[in-house]
């Protein structure tokens, strides 16, 4: 790879990445969907009952296309989960709805990172539309009018601390959800582990997100200033 550009280097290597730990989550949600909730409640039941234990209220449950396409929406109130989640009665579907859920216990107790992410959602949706034709534009043009570049660098800058900001959510949902699944039964000793180990894959899915977009922003912050030089 010697000839090759920094910035394919890194877009390969964290490419490779993400493969792996989506393949690597995916296999761990097939294998802990073998493993039946103790009392046979599925993902709906969870969400529902998780909501009731920590005294939610008006959070609608609803069901989406596609595999590990949960998710919660803040702006509607609404648990989205995927059908395998949905009516899955087993570990695996019981610890994604669970941490679902955690998102919206989060945004009913006004959870400090998750409402900074949200505050970030307007901007963030503004600079992906423009950064990369911004970026390419004022890589093109950096010896005439460098700060256009710079322009993209922080639009760049504000994606990635976005992605950041995410970690934190994320953890804290994860947490939520496999303390309230000991705690409530649903998961027993040796199944708790299975929960804690599909939570723990797909948190890497946003360490690599986050990780990815820092080294790119180092990468163009490079060029920015090597081109000053």
């Amino acid at each position: 790879m010697a000839g090759l550009p920094l910035i394919w280097i890194i877009f390969i290597g964290f490419t490779l990445l993400s493969w792996l730990v989506s393949h690597q989550l995916q296999s761990r949600f097939k294998k802990y969907s073998k493993i039946p909730t103790a009392n046979g409640m599925t993902g709906r039941d969870v969400v529902e009952k998780m909501l009731r234990d920590n005294g939610v209220q008006g959070v609608k449950i609803g069901s989406v296309e596609g595999q590990l396409t949960d998710h919660y929406n803040p702006t509607n109130k609404t648990i989205n989960l995927s059908h395998e989640v949905y009516y899955g009665a087993n570990v695996a579907a019981a610890a994604v709805a669970a941490h679902e859920c955690g998102h919206a216990l989060q945004h009913a107790q006004a959870y400090s990172m998750l409402q900074l992410r949200s505050a970030l959602v307007p901007v963030v949706s503004f600079a992906s539309h423009w950064v990369q034709w911004i970026l390419l534009a004022g890589i093109i043009l950096v010896d005439t009018f460098p700060n256009l570049l710079l322009i993209g660098i922080c639009l760049f800058a504000l994606m990635t601390l976005f992605s950041i900001v995410t970690l934190p959510v994320e953890i804290d949902a994860s947490h939520r959800a496999l303390a309230w699944l000991r705690n409530s039964g649903i998961t027993t000793y040796e199944s708790q582990e299975s929960a804690k180990d599909a939570l723990k894959w797909a948190a890497y899915t946003y360490v690599i997100a986050a990780l990815s977009s820092l080294a790119t922003l180092l990468y163009y912050i490079m060029i920015y200033l090597g081109r000053r030089d």
